[in-house]
């Protein structure tokens, strides 16, 4: 049998990111005094009694008419419906407030296991009187639990655990390609994840920053297996206005760490800006295969050569990424999603890809005899030969006579050889220069 899954629900502000960010052993949801901080369904990998589930975080169910908290009231929902049992955070600062009855209600009518967390209980070895007050939702003994300082987690999850089906879990760890879809605010980041997966994984709405956190979603077609995850939209310095959105924009720059691919979306209403080469930068910096996504393309006016001139626009304005693919899609009818699927194999391949010695010494040997190395006072480089160390990115260690005279425009050329040789498409190339004598 699959993962079970668990999903942690509750009003606003009782400490559901906290107590996620707990048993999950680190950070990962934005943990803010300010309510209604989470928006989407944050999904992480838990492990107790050396079993492994699903955790789910949710943004916190209220009653508003305002269209993000409806919506986060939808994704809520979700959570539950997918869950296998369901942990149902409370405050005991607060006490039960209308709000707990009418989730407690919803709940009921799931039929999902329910384990009652009664947060913020931060004392060792007495039980304040509040406590009791919470068996009157009627979902059975509540588990007094400090989310802060981690008391009661362990009876916490002991409940959870005696929920799961008996038979045995499937641990394999399957193989995912990671690909993090980033870009400026409002590109339709969230857009394309909704389309790809089928459903409203991800909160979409035209107020810029509605994405907060960074969001994991797992998807396996005949292609492949990936997990994409939804960044916030990074935006300039100047115009990051408070913590929430620092976090976030940490968040999304975290994603690029622990991605495979990186996503660079553009929106073909506006077309490049200087901010979209800072976000390329970004993947860039941290090693990534990248792929540029021109998204929205299905409202754009066009001819037959509308598309061939963008892009030579494109290719001039990332001229600093040349090797990076360009694809135009439309995140909102799905217009050459199988394409952006086929692209993300092809650059996460070339990134992982190891070269032999041997072969990457005759590629060498065949660009020294076309352009002969550069000379400086009668003195000419010598490369002596060339190995690969690492991949993601493919990292190569020439061994030369002299590292000054391999100047930048020679290793320019061996870069486009060896990448127009092996079709390393997409993926960044390090060179580390070595003096043989040293």
């Amino acid at each position: 049998m699959s993962k079970p899954v668990v999903a942690i629900v509750g009003r606003p502000n009782v400490g559901k990111s906290a107590l996620f960010n707990k048993l999950i052993g680190k950070r990962v949801s934005i943990v803010d005094d300010t309510p209604g901080v989470t928006r989407d369904r944050i999904y992480s990998d838990c492990e107790w009694r050396n079993k492994h589930f699903w955790l789910i975080d949710t943004g916190g169910i209220e009653t508003s008419d305002d269209e993000i908290a409806l919506q986060m009231k939808i994704q809520a929902q979700f959570a539950i419906d997918s869950s296998d049992a369901i942990i149902f955070v409370t405050d005991i600062k607060t006490g039960l407030l209308a709000a707990d009855y009418e989730i407690a209600n919803i709940l009921q009518k799931s039929g999902k296991p329910v384990i009652v967390c009664v947060n913020k209980c931060d004392k060792i070895g007495t039980i304040d009187a509040e406590f009791y007050e919470f068996y009157n939702l009627g979902l059975g003994d509540p588990v007094m639990v400090s989310s802060v300082h981690g008391h009661g987690t362990g009876d916490l999850l002991d409940k959870v655990f005696e929920n799961f089906s008996r038979g045995t879990f499937d641990e394999e760890q399957l193989r995912y390609i990671n690909v993090a879809v980033i870009g400026k605010p409002n590109v339709g980041k969230s857009s394309l994840v909704n389309k790809i997966i089928g459903e409203n994984r991800c909160i979409v709405s035209n107020v810029a920053g509605t994405t907060r956190d960074s969001i994991d979603t797992f998807v396996e077609n005949s292609l492949d297996r990936f997990n994409f995850i939804d960044t916030a939209g990074i935006r300039r310095k100047n115009r990051v206005y408070n913590d929430i959105e620092k976090y976030s924009i940490l968040r999304a720059k975290m994603a690029v760490e622990r991605s495979d691919v990186c996503v660079i979306m553009i929106d073909a209403t506006t077309g490049f800006t200087e901010q979209d080469s800072k976000v390329a930068g970004l993947a860039i910096e941290a090693g990534k295969a990248c792929i540029i996504a021109v998204n929205k393309w299905d409202i754009v006016e066009k001819t037959d050569k509308t598309m061939i001139n963008y892009k030579k626009r494109l290719e001039n304005d990332f001229s600093f990424i040349s090797y990076v693919p360009i694809i135009f899609i439309s995140a909102k009818t799905g217009q050459r999603l199988e394409n952006l699927f086929e692209l993300i194999i092809k650059v996460s391949k070339a990134s992982e890809m190891r070269i032999s010695t041997g072969l990457l010494n005759e590629v060498l040997a065949d660009a020294v005899s076309r352009v002969q190395p550069p000379t400086d006072k009668g003195k000419r480089l010598k490369i002596f030969y060339v190995t690969q160390v690492s991949i993601k990115p493919p990292t190569f260690v020439f061994f030369v006579n002299s590292e000054q005279l391999f100047h930048f425009s020679y290793q320019r050329y061996l870069e486009n050889k060896i990448r127009d040789t092996f079709s390393l498409q997409g993926t960044p190339i390090q060179f580390i220069i070595r003096e043989k004598d040293k």
